[in-house]
């Protein structure tokens, strides 16, 4: 049986955006139809770089293309910071597989389905991209998500508390935001695609919390006390307004963590 550690490897170093594509989409259907395995594959290696086109260029968060959604060309420079975020989501979904072992079926089972509705989202903005006459690559972009997996490398639950818990969750902070702006500007097609991910990624976003808390249980861990010190620790005073109560709700954030996320906006931490 092929082991499902080496087809996640193989998708993370794919280059080509189409090959990424492809490989998720395959080896997420061979997972749900029981050919793969999670054993008999030896350690995961560090990932230093995970396989990427050779545009869009990488550059510092603040030279990436301003995004004013009343033109044109402020929305297509939006489509494809979203389609960058959304192509290093599909690394880092593919990562939560390959890095960590040793974990129940159900994590898998849940880290492949993110992984494969994350490249659904890319093939949609990208189409959509396309449609206003550009491509992924035409702007530059940064690294901060797979930055951030570089980081929580180290320990799963450290991975689940900060990159689903925080980076992801704040699409949901500001995409319905942004599907208003859209709409106001006359951009339905794209709101409609801001709509199909906002979805999915309150269930993503879920899942990590789901898997943080059972981390949690599993080493006898207070679950909002260690949210806090790894906030704390990692974010360093990067958590910003708005904080979207209901969609957090959703994803399964309690009570005590809206309000910790509410004070540490309120104290600019």
């Amino acid at each position: 049986m092929t082991s499902l550690y080496a087809r996640a490897r193989a998708c993370i170093d794919a280059c080509d955006p189409d090959a990424k594509l492809a490989l998720t989409r395959t080896t997420a259907q061979a997972w749900r139809a029981g050919a793969l395995g999670t054993v008999g594959d030896a350690g995961p290696e560090v990932i230093g770089v995970p396989g990427r086109p050779e545009h869009p260029d990488l550059v510092h968060p603040s030279r990436v293309v301003s995004r004013k959604l009343s033109s044109e060309a402020g929305r297509a420079a939006l489509l494809h910071a979203l389609a960058h975020i959304e192509f290093n989501a599909i690394n880092l979904a593919w990562d939560a597989v390959y890095r960590f072992r040793s974990l129940p079926q159900a994590y898998y089972n849940d880290w492949v389905r993110v992984a494969d509705e994350e490249a659904q989202h890319f093939r949609l903005l990208r189409e959509r991209l396309r449609s206003l006459g550009h491509d992924y690559g035409d702007y530059p972009a940064h690294n901060g998500l797979w930055d951030m997996a570089c980081r929580t490398g180290h320990d799963v639950l450290v991975r689940m508390a900060l990159v689903p818990r925080v980076l992801e969750a704040r699409g949901l902070d500001v995409t319905p935001a942004m599907i208003e702006r859209l709409l106001r500007a006359g951009d339905a097609d794209s709101a409609r695609v801001l709509e199909i991910i906002f979805r999915d990624e309150i269930g993503h976003v879920e899942i990590g919390s789901r898997w943080f808390r059972y981390l949690c249980r599993q080493r006898e861990l207070d679950p909002l006390q260690t949210f806090r010190k790894l906030l704390d620790e990692y974010m360093q005073g990067r958590l910003r307004r708005p904080l979207n109560y209901p969609a957090r709700q959703l994803a399964g954030f309690d009570s005590d963590e809206l309000e910790l996320l509410r004070e540490m906006m309120m104290d600019g931490k």
